[in-house]
């Protein structure tokens, strides 16, 4: 009972992932799309007893127009829309946690391209992924929503108090020199009003929000991406630079060297930190961190879990055993320790900073230094279509099964050689296939990476590292 089906749109393949929604607007992302997908979570929400769903933005021209769409939809079903505005994803989850609402939903492309927009989903404190988002598609495809009611709107505001806890975290820390590129992205405003509150100096680059995204995009796994900030830190001789993606659930970190320190390494610091308190507990990280993260967990005496990629999946696994703390190569952080669970770039900035803040000038360069040296590439992204990346990731477990070589499926490949291991996987965001060569020496890793190009090889698909 409910929508006139004459009003109903399809639903363009390949924009429900499995653990959010994208697309490009406005050919697969449309005002009646989103209108529609908010009344089919709208649906879920009622069928579950709730009454109140948070809303956030995030800083593309399209948002405030897919907002609007999103909002009538979930009104539709008469449900209370709590409009928070524009900021990053995390305060979005900050929103949803202490204000106890039944939904969330942040409208953000996160790193994708300035045409891109989507949805990230919380259902009953959450992640909203998998197989209940493909629900979303029968609802619609069946005309299956709640009956047609009219919801109310308010807008509440979240930024203060979000700030507030944030500045929490570095109550009493000694003045930092830090650099923050936040990329024209959304987390901008929340750090601008955030360095106002802290000792030291702190430069913000890039925090004018401007979809457009016109300095550089904000992916802070592609190294092109921090060379402003690496030129800052130089210039100004900092402690460390802070990057963060579009939408603020990702950190890229630049240590006072001029180094990137990358997530795993990061998580590391932060393991150590944590597993001081919590001796024992167990540490999550996706497939594509590096052994000395997992090896460097279980020397600070914790259990290292290696799990699949995608925040939703990493989210669930935390609740599932427990596990303080959790990340991925990618900049996704997530905090259960003094914190919420979810992943929040900003709230992993200020744990860092309260780290350096606590060791002498330049600790951050001298943990990054001391860590075992590997050779290894970051992410590699490999051009593949939406319709095919899958396919060959099942193609090469066979094929290697055929061959009798053994590996790790927790997500796609990840394979041990004589020199040291190699990964791919399909993935869930964009139409690429991610590579990732680790090794004990710069010769060791030329040949892992042979070794994964000749493996490719055999479906055609041309990887050079």
């Amino acid at each position: 009972m409910t929508a006139d089906p004459a009003q109903a749109v399809s639903i363009p393949s390949g924009i429900l992932r499995s653990y959010d929604i994208r697309g490009t607007v406005p050919n697969q992302l449309s005002a009646a799309v989103v209108k529609q997908l908010g009344r089919a979570f709208g649906t879920r929400v009622v069928r579950a007893g709730g009454q109140r769903v948070s809303v956030g933005r995030d800083g593309r021209l399209s948002s405030p127009m897919l907002e609007e769409a999103l909002v009538e939809g979930l009104a539709a079903c008469g449900l209370t829309v709590e409009r928070i505005g524009l900021g990053p994803t995390p305060m979005l989850y900050y929103a949803d946690a202490v204000n106890r609402t039944d939904g969330a939903i942040m409208l953000t492309g996160s790193h994708n391209p300035a045409d891109y927009n989507g949805m990230k989903i919380v259902l009953g404190g959450k992640p909203f992924y998998g197989d209940d988002i493909q629900d979303l598609r029968r609802i619609i495809v069946e005309n299956d929503y709640a009956p047609a009611a009219t919801g109310a709107i308010h807008t509440v505001s979240v930024t203060e108090d979000y700030i507030d806890r944030l500045a929490a975290e570095l109550q009493d820390m000694r003045p930092l020199n830090v650099v923050w590129d936040c990329g024209n992205g959304a987390a901008g405003e929340v750090v601008q009003c955030l360095t106002n509150r802290l000792p030291g100096r702190h430069t913000v680059l890039f925090g004018e929000i401007d979809g457009r995204f016109p300095n550089h995009h904000p992916d802070p796994t592609e190294p092109h991406n921090l060379v402003d900030l690496q030129r800052a830190v130089a210039a100004q001789q900092a402690d460390l630079g802070i990057a963060f993606d579009g939408d603020g659930d990702r950190i890229g970190v630049v240590d006072a060297r001029n180094r990137i320190a990358w997530g795993d390494q990061i998580l590391l610091l932060f393991a150590r930190e944590v597993l001081a308190q919590q001796p024992g507990a167990p540490i999550i990280a996706d497939v594509k961190a590096s052994q000395v993260l997992f090896d460097g967990v279980a020397a600070a005496g914790g259990i290292p879990v290696m799990y699949r990629t995608g925040h939703s999946l990493i989210k669930s696994k935390m609740k599932e055993i427990g596990a303080p703390l959790a990340g991925e190569m990618s900049g996704h952080i997530f905090f259960a320790d003094r914190y919420y669970g979810f992943d929040d770039a900003l709230y992993a900035a200020v744990r860092l900073l309260r780290l350096v803040s606590e060791g002498a000038p330049g600790w951050l360069a001298e943990q990054i230094d001391a860590l075992p040296k590997v050779w290894n590439t970051p992410e590699l992204r490999i051009d593949c279509a939406d319709d095919r990346k899958f396919v060959v990731v099942d193609m090469l477990k066979d094929h290697l099964r055929a061959k009798g070589v053994s590996f790790n499926e927790t997500d796609g490949v990840r394979a041990d050689t004589a020199a040291g291991w190699w990964l791919l996987r399909a993935s869930n965001t964009q139409p690429i296939l991610v590579a990732r060569c680790e090794a004990q020496s710069e010769a060791g890793l030329k040949a892992v990476g042979r070794d994964l190009q000749n493996w490719l090889s055999v479906f055609g698909i041309n990887f050079r590292m």
